[in-house]
């Protein structure tokens, strides 16, 4: 069984960041994201799942181009890690 993640914790440029993802958040944010469509829908997901506590602290990280795709990618490695599969035919 796997184990829940309640609360991912970053430190950005010397920020601490607490992050808590949920499947309803985490589909969503993958429904919303297209071939064109990426940084959008990245910024939405962190800010839903932002603690409340650190919430002004990620705008000041959000800003920096490229930062909500990096944040994405380091909470999503520990709320969805990558699975191993292997092909049995």
């Amino acid at each position: 069984m796997a184990m829940k993640i309640n609360q991912v914790k970053l430190a950005v440029n010397g920020v601490d960041l607490v992050f808590e993802p949920n499947y309803t958040a985490y589909n969503q944010f993958i429904n919303e994201m297209s071939m064109d469509n990426k940084v959008a829908p990245a910024n939405n997901y962190l800010r839903r799942i932002a603690s409340q506590d650190t919430k002004e602290a990620l705008d000041t990280i959000l800003v920096l181009p490229g930062a909500a795709l990096q944040l994405v990618e380091e909470v999503n490695k520990i709320f969805a890690p990558k699975l191993e599969i292997e092909v049995k035919n």
